[in-house]
């Protein structure tokens, strides 16, 4: 495994070893001895996983609050997706900026998000498989939603015309934000 890149602090941008043969390939999308060489020691408690059927689909921007506050580990098993974050940690020097990068079955990248950020992300292709380990359960009545299209946040989604959610179509602007973290 690789480090990429860590566009923002605690935020991990992987590019796991993949070796690959007439057959078709093989990597470890998760080994905690080697992500503990990269300084990532969380513990996951809970895998999940989504199919978006259409080119579109935006889920987002999700979190979970202390004292149920979630750490992930996403990367997308079929199709593509833009993986969205945005650091709302009250004390970091890069509050409210947000990363965004392609994730896809074909390049195979792994995003690690600590806690402490609002996550999302939008199909790029249809039938996206998207993957996630948590490292606390889900837990509804600590979630949180910000607004995916915060004039604000100025985050390129890579779509036109995004098929949300209710939830996602009543996320709070960030101005009116008040973290918990």
């Amino acid at each position: 495994m690789e480090l990429i890149q860590e566009p923002i602090e605690g935020l991990k941008l992987i590019q796991p070893n993949v070796f690959g043969d007439q057959r078709g390939y093989f990597f470890e999308s998760y080994s905690k001895t080697a992500f503990g060489k990269l300084g990532i020691h969380t513990e996951f408690v809970q895998d999940n996983e989504s199919l978006s059927a259409k080119i579109g689909v935006l889920r987002g921007l999700h979190f979970q609050a202390p004292p149920k506050a979630q750490a992930k580990l996403v990367r997308v098993i079929q199709g593509a997706v833009m993986d969205v974050v945005v650091d709302i940690r009250k004390n970091s020097k890069d509050y409210g900026k947000s990363f965004a990068v392609e994730l896809s079955a074909e390049n195979k990248k792994i995003l690690f998000i600590p806690e402490g950020f609002a996550h999302g992300f939008a199909t790029l292709e249809e039938n996206s498989i998207f993957s996630y380990k948590c490292s606390d359960f889900y837990a509804p009545e600590t979630e949180g939603t910000i607004s995916w299209d915060d004039p604000n946040l100025a985050i390129h989604w890579g779509v036109e015309s995004p098929i949300l959610s209710e939830k996602d179509k009543n996320g709070v602007l960030f101005s009116d934000f008040k973290s918990p973290f």
